[in-house]
């Protein structure tokens, strides 16, 4: 059954509570580019070298791997259900309110998350100019006046995003533009004037080993820079053919991210000079100039194109800051009309635009500047908090194949049966490889969620409000297994835990735990009748009816 947002035409009346269907195919797509080429490109790869040594480029491999799994089993998702923050709502549909509410939590904090890190990102390599050198201390944290300068740049991108959904668009398909020019061209540039082929073997291809490797894919922010597929799907709501669009969108924007990326990290090592990682890959130098690309481009006698790097260091992050302002508030938007949030999440002002979710996700991007200490940190907490998201779509499309055999789909992933639980298996493993220290940090985000959404169900279902939600513990109850589950490896295994695990059997365990728990939710979830319910109320609510 097709939600009433898909069906409702153009020239529509539309209700405080609607939104407009003003972005095409390329509008789609340039969202998700757009919030994939952000800061990653600027410091992924020598982050990921710094972990991983020249076998970086494993690392990169793999991790677009995984991404391409978890965007193919997306784009059937966004087709099947074109609505707005759609990642916070298909774990809604197949496991009811439990898991709904979860996920749309874990959707919620990844998306709220990114802006300010973006923020800190610009501020970082705005240091080369003597202006901006008291923005930051020694330890990455900002100072009073780079706080400020942050807040003040969290207000632009919330003051963009009110103007609405239409110049947000034409604002990100600029940016976007030029983030993607730029890297091309630094890539190019850099390759032909300066590249050592001997650099991936001087000091060993793989130094840190697999353990390496796979530490790079959580940590050095490689997961982070290829995550941003999922923008077309959030802004569902605001398309003009979501059906068409959404497949194409999702599926285009990882193909040209994670091919810009694999070519940024072989440019990258093959340009440093040999000095500068002499004393091996974990003590990278450039000798105290600011910012990876253009410190390379720098060193290397490149001074205009550095110059370049340090403009496109403050547009790129800039871009995806914006598209993830929009995101935050469209999750919001949709957790309100799951029932999970105050109606107030769902108004929008005369442009369409849910202005109390763009208001929350100004003063969550202010209040993430304060306890992080680094960029790093910042991306291994939202990488772990990411995934968890990016969790739930593998089960609920496992379900909906298993439930709703005949919906229209207008792309179906071949195979997937199969490539749902192996996605929902490599989700698994990403969250493992972030560590034990980060997953203590989100298993307290998490619980902070629940007291948060779980206040407003206990308030929301006393006063017997329209859409207070239904719970269905029985169709969640492996969530809590696996959470736990996940937590208990993590502590017990080699990244950051106590090493009781050797490697690869700790990988092995975690794939055998994630394949049980796929197959549980799958005979867990709600029947096909209450799916269908989830998806009318929805819809009903969609609509306007307040």
């Amino acid at each position: 059954m097709a939600s009433v947002d898909e069906l409702t035409p153009l020239k529509a009346p539309r209700s405080s509570g609607s939104l407009r269907r003003d972005v095409g195919l390329i509008g789609l797509m340039w969202a998700s580019v757009g919030s994939i080429i952000g800061s990653g490109w600027l410091y992924g790869a020598q982050k990921a070298v710094v972990v991983a040594g020249p076998a970086a480029l494993i690392s990169w491999i793999i991790g677009a791997v995984a991404i391409v799994l978890l965007a193919l089993v997306h784009a059937e998702l966004g087709g099947l259900f074109p609505v707005a923050g759609g990642t916070a709502r298909y774990p809604h549909y197949a496991f009811g309110g439990l898991a709904g509410m979860s996920f749309g939590w874990f959707s919620w904090l990844q998306a709220a998350t990114v802006a300010p890190i973006e923020v800190e990102a610009m501020i970082g390599y705005a240091g080369h100019w003597k202006w901006a050198q008291g923005f930051l201390n020694a330890n990455g944290t900002l100072t009073t006046s780079g706080f400020i300068v942050a807040v003040i740049l969290m207000a632009v991108f919330v003051s963009v995003n009110f103007l609405g959904v239409r110049v947000l668009a034409r604002t990100n398909s600029v940016a976007t533009w030029l983030k993607i020019a730029v890297p091309l061209g630094a890539i190019f540039i850099i390759a032909v004037t300066n590249f050592h082929p001997h650099n991936f073997t001087a000091q060993g291809f793989a130094p840190f080993g697999a353990k390496g490797v796979l530490s790079a894919i959580s940590s050095s922010g490689i997961i982070f820079a290829l995550l941003g597929f999922e923008q077309a799907i959030q802004l569902a709501g605001e398309s003009r053919n979501p059906k068409r669009d959404l497949p194409r969108a999702t599926l285009g924007s990882v193909a040209i991210g994670a091919t810009i990326y694999i070519l940024l990290q072989v440019v990258y090592i093959g340009a440093l000079p040999l000095a500068s990682f002499a004393k091996g890959w974990a003590h990278l130098d450039y000798v105290g100039i600011s910012g990876p690309w253009a410190g390379l481009a720098t060193t290397v006698g490149l001074g205009w194109l550095a110059w370049v790097l340090y403009v496109d260091a403050i547009i790129s992050p800039g871009g995806t800051g914006l598209i993830y302002t929009t995101s935050t508030s469209r999750i919001s938007y949709g957790l309100s009309k799951n029932g999970y949030a105050p109606r107030l999440f769902e108004k929008t002002d005369r442009r369409s635009v849910p202005w109390f979710g763009l208001i929350i996700s100004f003063v969550t991007g202010v209040i993430c500047f304060l306890p992080f200490p680094s960029w790093q940190e910042l991306v291994s907490f939202i990488t772990s908090a990411s995934v968890l998201m990016y969790a739930g779509a593998p089960l609920a499309f496992g379900v909906f194949r298993d439930r709703l055999p005949n919906h229209q789909r207008p792309y179906r992933l071949p195979g997937g049966n199969a490539i749902a639980p192996l996605a929902f298996v490599v989700a698994s493993l990403i969250i493992y490889w972030a560590g034990w220290e980060t997953l203590q940090r989100l298993g307290w985000a998490i619980v902070i969620g629940y007291v948060l959404l779980g206040s407003y169900a206990w308030y929301a279902t006393k006063k017997q409000l329209p859409n207070a939600p239904r719970l269905d513990w029985k169709a969640a109850r492996w969530l809590p297994v696996y959470l736990i589950g996940m937590g208990l490896i993590s502590w017990q295994g080699g990244f950051g835990g106590q090493n009781h695990i050797p490697l690869w059997w700790d990988m092995a365990v975690v794939a055998a735990f994630a394949v049980g728990i796929y197959y549980w939710a799958r005979a867990s979830a709600v029947p096909a009748e209450e799916i269908e319910q989830n998806i009318e109320e929805v819809a009903v609510v969609d609509e306007g009816g307040h």
